[in-house]
């Protein structure tokens, strides 16, 4: 059963910004995540390379989580992601990642959202490569 203190850790280094990190410090090493139907990938390396290559492409902001829910080794996270690509259009994503934990890391997470929303920009924002805090 994972702590309710080391999902709060979690979501506060994810909420800091620092995505590449969270992964290597909350999720087993064979862990999987996979975006709504997609086949999942697997493993922690491959995770931390999506993560990185995903950040090259967009700034994220990760707006403070409200809602959670621990069960035993299962845990639900509301999250809400602004994206800004290269040419400053900022695109809202939110999302719900379901979760479970081996002991005090993650070993699979699945993730559920619009994708249509993602594809709509809400608005202009600073261009990528700002000096703004980016975060996911």
């Amino acid at each position: 059963m994972v702590d309710r203190q080391r999902v709060l850790s979690f979501i506060a280094a994810v909420v800091g910004g620092d995505h590449v990190q969270a992964i290597k410090d909350y999720y087993h090493p064979d862990a999987s995540m996979q975006e709504n139907g997609l086949p999942p990938r697997k493993g922690r390396d491959a995770l931390v390379a999506h993560e990185a290559a995903a950040l090259e492409r967009m700034r994220i902001f990760t707006h403070p989580v409200t809602t959670f829910l621990v069960d035993g080794d299962r845990v639900a996270i509301e999250w809400t992601f602004d994206m800004t690509d290269k040419i400053g259009e900022v695109r809202r994503m939110n999302e719900i990642a379901i979760q479970l934990w081996r002991g005090d890391r993650i070993a699979e997470e699945r993730f559920f959202y619009d994708s249509r929303a993602v594809l709509s920009p809400i608005g202009k924002g600073e261009p990528h490569g700002s000096d703004a805090k980016s975060s996911s």
